[in-house]
């Protein structure tokens, strides 16, 4: 379909075709893969001012060459349209083609975007040395693509969802281009074979940007042939016809500027569903070395590291590698300072770089989300979580995205013919979901990923690479983004056996990542004040687990404690002394069940002192050293004493919350009690008394500890320490 907007990728090219030579691509390409493989192999003689010696080499080659000359010829083209795109309009390049990392060190190089981030890059003699005898750089910036490098917004080895990434970049964004280099191994995955479906759900949602799917079809992944290798390109063309897209092939290096200018003019905006795809036949590592001492090593699995092993002691390949190297013919690339020569400059020019909204410090979070608890006091959990999607997309740069579960985790934004607003989006597919919200949050908007408790865990695996990517970013100073937030509703205490899995708190607890947030509302008005303080924040991963069935509404006067500290006193179910035992409750589930078992104890043993704990952060239990919401050691004591018995209920795997208690005095002192995968399908009430989650169990499980206690040290914990709650 051809979109009713103009599309300035369009005139951009055919500008650049018109003002800039053929000749001065084609010596950008040679330059960034002379540089390519020059980081792979060179400690010296890096302008090739004489024969290679053995000295010149690097003792251990390392990095991947493979996918470096595709890359490569993609960018070099790129650059004249970049020059000539219009002032409003910015770029994205998503690498998801394996392991292109020297290729995007030597165009960081090139067009002095690396030197300006890191000055000891800068274009001269030593920057050019720095460049290419400290790769991999292992001890800063390594020999990938990661945010520490300039103008990436997605890691590397992040290997599925680039498409998807590209997709949640480009929404909301209608000046924007991004294109996505998508290499034959990434095909082979779920996430990428998904998305190129999954872009038709995003029709009619809004203006978006373009997005330019480009496959590197060269025929191999690491090990092997891969299965786009053994389609064949006409049979690729015919099944991304089948699915919407209209393909461009390149066959050769000199056929890649007139079709990337033709796939850019066919390029339609996101909301008129998938346009066209850019398909490059070049084989994997092209220019490297064929054969050597009679070895076959061009198209072979060889060229995906490094295609020579050890030239420095092997003759052969020490000669080998001196012509591959030769034939970029270097002299006519780079001057003896280090700079690029005037062709290779002129082709060469970085992305306009996206615009993203400047998000200052949030202020008066807690104080807007009491508020926000307050009116939904009396609400069902669908209206007042409702209420907060909606007020969120209000003002504007939001979305949500689900894998077609909106309906039944009873969030109320379908009409009744089933339609949703623009700024949702349903796709069943966790990965997807999860990649256009990363592309999205990248690009410094908001936004939010509501699923099944039991399929979340399907999206961990790119979850934990994007707390990586973030990590990266974070050490490489770039500005606050969006947190990640996932709401995660039906839970597995009312579903049937099939769904229930409650391990995605389990793998992002493991992770230590001091962003990782788990917060577990006690109730509906609590669930909605949880959802507006994630959303609120920066840079952080918020899980809010709290369920759609009706649970009962506490007293909102310690919620501004609980939202600023994690966990906070109940009064209303504290004894003034010191306690006997310590009764702690995560989530809406075991709020219900431990309230109920509170008052059974307290009809059953009116002598005992009970303190009532209510956790709406679980990393508020963990060491203060990993979680920066962990409770200090005196706060801890505090609150659980040194040898009271504490009786915990969470809503998932009983570990989880174990692993956050080992760093904290005698741990063997907390009782976990959670999730109990019962084997076979249970009704909710059943499931809850055969993981001991029931009232009545966790009252009887709290007297056999009173009983089992030694007598209370009446002065280990405090009954002043707590800060005074704000009245709601």
């Amino acid at each position: 379909m051809t979109s009713r907007r103009g599309n300035p990728w369009a005139q951009a090219a055919a500008i650049a075709e018109a003002t800039v030579p053929r000749d001065c691509v084609d010596a950008a390409w040679r330059a960034l893969n002379y540089l390519s493989a020059a980081q792979l192999y060179l400690r010296d003689n890096l302008l090739l001012e004489r024969p290679i010696t053995a000295e010149d080499v690097k003792e251990h080659p390392s990095g991947h060459w493979g996918t470096c000359p595709s890359v490569n010829l993609l960018l070099a083209s790129l650059g004249p349209i970049f020059a000539h795109a219009p002032a409003s309009n910015d770029a994205i390049v998503v690498h998801g083609a394996g392991h292109a990392g020297p290729a995007a060190l030597a165009y960081g190089y090139l067009t002095r975007r690396l030197g300006h981030v890191y000055p000891r890059f800068r274009q001269s003699a030593a920057g050019l040395r720095a460049l290419v005898t400290d790769f991999p750089h292992p001890d800063d910036l390594g020999g990938e693509i990661t945010p520490l490098l300039p103008d990436q917004l997605y890691m590397g080895g992040q290997l599925g969802p680039a498409l998807s990434f590209a997709h949640g970049a480009a929404l909301d964004a209608p000046d924007r281009l991004v294109v996505a280099l998508i290499g034959d191994g990434e095909c082979e995955t779920g996430a990428t074979a998904a998305a190129w479906l999954a872009a038709h759900a995003l029709r009619g949602t809004g203006m978006h940007g373009r997005v330019l799917p480009v496959i590197l079809l060269n025929g191999l992944r690491m090990g092997g042939t891969s299965l786009l290798g053994r389609l064949g390109p006409q049979s690729v063309q015919r099944y991304l016809d089948g699915l919407g897209y209209r393909p461009f092939v390149v066959d050769a290096p000199s056929d890649m500027p007139e079709a990337l200018a033709a796939a850019l003019s066919a390029a339609a905006p996101l909301e008129d569903g998938p346009s066209s795809v850019l398909i490059c036949t070049l084989p994997k590592g092209h220019t490297g070395p064929e054969t050597v001492d009679g070895i076959r090593i061009g198209a072979t699995p060889r060229v995906h590291k490094t295609p020579l092993v050890d030239p420095r002691d092997n003759r052969a390949e020490r000669d080998a590698l001196y012509s591959w190297l030769l034939s970029y013919r270097p002299a006519e690339l780079l001057d003896p300072h280090g700079r690029p020569t005037t062709p290779v400059s002129a082709a060469l020019c970085g992305p306009p770089s996206p615009r993203t909204p400047n998000l200052g410090a949030p202020r008066g979070c807690v104080q807007s989300c009491t508020v926000r608890a307050a009116a939904a006091t009396g609400m069902s959990f669908s209206e007042s979580i409702t209420k907060v999607l909606a007020d969120s997309a209000a003002t504007g740069g939001f979305r949500l995205f689900s894998p077609d579960e909106l309906a039944s985790n009873r969030i109320g934004l379908s009409d009744p013919m089933g339609h949703t607003p623009p700024w949702v989006v349903e796709v069943l597919n966790e990965e997807i979901c999860h990649a256009w919200a990363q592309g999205y949050l990248e690009t410094g908007r908001r936004s939010v990923v509501a699923t099944y408790e039991a399929f979340a865990p399907i999206a961990s695996s790119l979850l934990t690479q994007h707390l990586k990517y973030r990590a990266l970013a974070r050490h490489a100073q770039r500005p606050a983004k969006p947190s990640v937030v996932y709401l995660i509703t039906s839970l597995g205490w009312n579903n049937t056996y099939s769904h229930q899995n409650p391990g995605f708190v389990s793998a992002l607890l493991a992770t230590e990542d001091p962003s990782v947030h788990v917060q577990t509302p006690a109730d509906a008005p609590r669930a909605a004040a949880s959802l507006t303080f994630a959303l609120r924040k920066l840079d952080r991963c918020s899980v809010v687990i709290a369920s759609k069935h009706p649970v009962p509404e506490h007293p909102l006067d310690t919620l501004d404690v609980e939202l600023r500290d994690g966990l906070a006193v109940w009064p209303h179910l504290t004894d003034p002394e010191s306690p006997d035992l310590v009764l702690a409750a995560a989530g809406d589930i075991a709020a219900r069940e431990m309230t109920a078992a509170a008052r059974t104890l307290r009809t059953r043993l009116p002598d005992v002192h009970l303190r009532f704990v209510a956790i709406h952060d679980l990393t508020a239990l963990g060491s203060p050293h990993t979680w920066p919401l962990g409770l200090s050691a005196e706060r801890f004591t505090a609150i659980f004493g040194v040898t009271t018995p504490v009786l915990l209920a969470v809503p998932f795997f009983p570990e989880a919350a174990r692993a956050l208690l080992w760093p904290r005095p005698a741990p063997e002192r907390f009782t976990i009690v959670g999730y109990v995968d019962p084997g076979r399908p249970m009704s909710a009430t059943c499931l809850l008394r055969q993981s001991g989650m029931d009232s009545d169990s966790l009252a009887s499980r709290a007297i056999a500890l009173l009983r089992s206690a030694p007598p209370a040290d009446r002065n280990e914990t405090s009954t002043s320490c707590f800060p005074a709650p704000i009245s709601v």
